[in-house]
């Protein structure tokens, strides 16, 4: 029998994983209260039950001071009772839009601001990621980016690494992304904006690719950009590490910052060990047409 304990931060998308893992074919129970998880797990321990896969939510709500799940988790550790424990994150600002969306209240809130239920959430949960067996980011995940990671655990098996990377182009101009963890700078790169039959197309076409990477800059940037992940990517993930994104940066975010953003992006989709998505950030801004 697989059994998946499901947490992680109120908002964080763990409702939306455990309806996921019903769809493939989990036995899924939502905010079971604290003081019934060891008759719960007794009845899993029956040899007799046909439930051979199955997911359990558990949050604050299922008892806000998690004193008794802690106890329960070190009493099935000391049992050897087999459990895997999916906690799912994302980053405050996310959390407080995502609060703000819906109109829910948190439930460590009470009255007062949603960001300091977040806080005290964090705080109350944290023995529970220091204990994860997969930590996932929903930050910038789309939800069938999270349905793909949640298959590659749960039904095909295969290795994970709690890491997910965003590659993200962007344009200077409209300023750095606030949450990238390593900036580069590809305005040194021949420029298409200055070439009648490219400055309308962008990055993801093969006519600009061919003339951002014609010379060796190009080339030479990429290779070098590869091995700098190569070293980094092993040592973020010992470091524990479970969301990183890499921004490229050109003038406008339309044309080399794209180029570069995508080959990158194919570079790291090879490896398994890891998730990565691809995030254009200002693509289409130039675009624009401006109102006379």
């Amino acid at each position: 029998m697989r059994f998946v304990i499901v947490t992680g931060m109120s908002g964080a998308g763990k409702s939306t994983a455990l309806k996921m893992l019903e769809d493939m074919g989990y036995f899924c129970v939502d905010n079971l209260p604290i003081p019934l998880l060891p008759g719960f797990v007794q009845m899993l321990e029956n040899t007799d039950t046909e439930m051979k896969k199955v997911a359990l939510g558990l949050d604050v709500r299922s008892g806000q001071d998690l004193t008794g799940l802690r106890e329960n988790l070190e009493e099935m550790d000391r049992n050897r009772v087999g459990y895997e424990i999916l906690f799912l994150d994302a980053n405050d600002a996310v959390l407080v839009k995502r609060y703000k969306e819906t109109r829910r209240q948190h439930p460590l809130s009470g009255s007062g601001r949603v960001d300091t239920g977040i806080a005290k959430e964090r705080e109350k949960i944290l023995f529970l990621k220091m204990k994860a067996t997969y930590i996932l980011d929903t930050s910038k995940m789309l939800t069938r980016e999270l349905r793909i990671e949640l298959e590659k655990i749960f039904v095909d098996g295969q290795s994970f690494c709690n890491l997910y990377i965003t590659v993200m182009s962007f344009g200077f101009k409209y300023g750095i992304p606030q949450d990238a963890d390593l900036v580069f700078d590809v305005r040194f790169l021949p420029n298409p904006y200055y070439i009648d039959t490219l400055r309308e197309k962008t990055g993801n076409e093969a006519e600009v690719q061919d003339y951002v990477m014609q010379n060796d800059k190009g080339r030479i940037f990429l290779d070098k950009l590869k091995d700098m992940m190569e070293f980094l990517i092993p040592n973020y993930i010992l470091e524990g590490k479970n969301q990183l994104v890499i921004a490229i940066g050109c003038t406008g975010g339309k044309h080399r910052s794209v180029t570069l953003a995508n080959a990158l992006y194919q570079l790291l989709d090879q490896e398994e060990s890891y998730g990565v998505r691809i995030e254009h950030r200002d693509i289409g801004k130039d675009s624009i047409t401006k109102r006379k």
